[in-house]
């Protein structure tokens, strides 16, 4: 399974936010960190903001924040709202499913158990699990953070 560009932005800009907690940041900060589009990242804070997880400052040293504690803030609730759908193969979408073999074929069941058990563990998971712990950062590259891949 893959993750989205859009659940994929989301997640670096709550990273972003969450080692950041201490300044307000822009979009443009997370733009040119990750050379990712601004126009995209626009709409990842739009819908974060809408959800609640952020807030944003408007004006001249303006930027946006943290709403809810990273502890708060599950990971498989946050890939869910984000994702558009869980579809790991053309059976699990009706209405597109061409496959002759789907009403008898075993992979559909195994692929839907295996989505589960992913997202089971994502729900495990808070912001606050996977930012980076104090000191692995060191002080200069905060503003410079850039995940893991």
């Amino acid at each position: 399974m893959r993750l989205t560009s859009f659940t994929d932005y989301t997640l670096r800009t709550l990273l972003y936010l969450g080692v950041n907690r201490d300044r307000l940041v822009t979009i443009q900060d997370i733009a040119d960190l990750h050379t990712i589009s601004k126009n995209h990242l626009m709409k990842v804070v739009y819908q974060l903001g809408l959800s609640g997880i952020i807030e944003t400052v408007r004006g001249r040293n303006g930027g946006m924040r943290l709403k809810r504690e990273p502890g708060d803030i599950n990971i498989g609730a946050l890939v869910r709202e984000t994702e558009t759908d869980f579809f790991m193969a053309e059976c699990f979408d009706r209405a597109n499913d061409t496959c002759p073999l789907t009403p008898h074929c075993g992979l559909k069941g195994a692929l839907a158990a295996a989505t589960q058990a992913y997202l089971a563990v994502l729900d495990q998971l808070t912001l606050a699990d996977i930012l980076p712990t104090t000191g692995t950062v060191p002080a200069e590259a905060i503003i410079h953070f850039h995940p893991r891949s």
